[in-house]
């Protein structure tokens, strides 16, 4: 019996072949979209994916401002920050982060939701978060990706 033909092939750097990805957020929940987003980050929606390598696809997310919370949310949730100081903890809701910041709702939810070590530092790389329709990066040719509910 052969057992070569029954070795897994795990995905590497040099074999995943990595695309270009647009997701409109307008009028999408934001961890809903940000969970989807996650997943084409890591590469779990491809059929070579690998746990330990980066085989996911680069995101780039429009309209990040128009993204919608549920229920009280806006309001009520709190994003926490500490300065390293005592008394130097901060609290900020999405309302605020919105009116300064509109892409960082995304950019946490989504940084949330990937693999806290290593790999999901290099993964979050692959993320491009941007205000309005207009993005820099036409010159790769994303696939646009929709994401409204099924």
């Amino acid at each position: 019996m052969d057992t070569l033909s029954y070795k897994t092939i795990s995905a590497n750097k040099e074999t995943a072949n990595k695309e270009w990805v647009l997701v409109d957020a307008e009028g999408l929940v934001l961890g809903r979209m940000a969970s989807e987003v996650a997943k084409i980050l890591r590469g779990k929606n491809k059929a070579n994916f690998t746990p330990h390598a980066d085989c996911g696809d680069n995101v780039i997310v429009i309209n990040a401002e128009k993204v919608v919370l549920t229920g009280k949310k806006m309001s009520d949730k709190q994003y926490v920050r500490h300065s390293g100081y005592p008394g130097g903890q901060r609290f900020q809701n999405p309302l605020d982060l919105l009116k300064k910041y509109p892409e960082r709702i995304v950019e946490k939810a989504v940084k949330g939701m990937l693999p806290k070590n290593k790999l999901g530092r290099q993964l979050y790389g692959n993320l491009h978060v941007v205000v309005g329709a207009e993005h820099k990066y036409e010159a790769q040719k994303p696939k646009v990706v929709d994401l409204k509910i099924k």
